[in-house]
């Protein structure tokens, strides 16, 4: 059996979801039906565990330490599997590097990484976790977000101070995933990293769900197509999403559900 602590430190970690990322020592009092007291003894342990951390309005949100236990388990699931051979070829085809992430919380992780000869993108490796709003997956991987849940999820946060390079506010992040749906990919120069070009396109599941995302990079002096690139990146995507049980027709990078357009 297990131990009490354990037993409620594990049950405060269910509490978060994706449509709960952020939770108050109140809150999960009420949820769990124990003392406040004993709430902020949990919490202060599993800080120190790097399982959560504490926000700047005393609300509290996983932390990185919850990514690391559960990446093993990520890195074999299917979709790794499944999306290897398409990224590989992907690589091979365009000569860039190519990545596979998800989205937790406010963050992209990577999964899945394979690396060009000519790759310059050298700090992000399998399990690297970066602001979600300040990279093109991640804004591929927001668009599943109704406009009000990114408000959400977004409240009270200043992206700035998270990336400088990034969007200056919401309504500008708003803007970007509005372009990024009517072109059906997300492509920049220098967004995350100076000198860094990117293509980002959604991995869907049989619902339409947009479940991960992939993309591709490249130095700036790189004398591929930018639009051959995007056009094998977003196919790379499509490849993947049908492994996933998507139709075959898929539709545009839509936030609105009910209202997407197949192309």
């Amino acid at each position: 059996m297990a131990a009490p602590g354990l037993e409620r430190g594990l049950a405060i970690l269910r509490l978060f979801r994706r449509d709960r990322p952020n939770l108050g020592p109140g809150e999960i009092a009420t949820a769990l039906a124990i003392p406040r007291s004993t709430v902020h003894r949990l919490l202060i342990a599993l800080m120190d565990q790097r399982l959560v951390r504490r926000l700047g309005d005393g609300r509290y949100t996983l932390d990185v330490g919850v990514l690391t236990l559960g990446f093993e388990y990520l890195a074999s699931s299917d979709i790794v599997a499944l999306a290897g051979p398409l990224l590989e070829t992907l690589r091979n085809t365009t000569n860039w590097s190519t990545h596979l992430g998800i989205r937790q919380g406010r963050n992209v992780m990577y999964l899945s990484r394979y690396a060009s000869r000519a790759a310059v993108t050298r700090n992000v490796s399998i399990g690297s976790s970066l602001p979600a709003h300040a990279t093109l997956m991640g804004r591929v991987l927001l668009a599943e977000l109704e406009p009000t849940e990114l408000r959400a999820l977004y409240d009270g946060v200043d992206l700035r101070a998270l990336a400088p390079h990034g969007p200056a506010d919401l309504a500008e992040l708003q803007q970007m995933i509005d372009a990024d749906r009517e072109r059906g990919h997300a492509a920049a120069t220098s967004f995350y990293e100076p000198g860094v070009r990117a293509v980002a396109a959604p991995v869907r599941d049989m619902s339409l769900s947009i479940v991960a995302a992939v993309n591709a990079t490249a130095a700036v002096a790189d004398g591929a197509d930018p639009e051959e690139v995007a056009r094998a990146v977003r196919a790379t995507a499509d490849g993947i999403s049908r492994l996933l049980g998507a139709p075959e027709m898929l539709p545009r990078l839509a936030l609105n559900r009910g209202e997407t357009e197949c192309i």
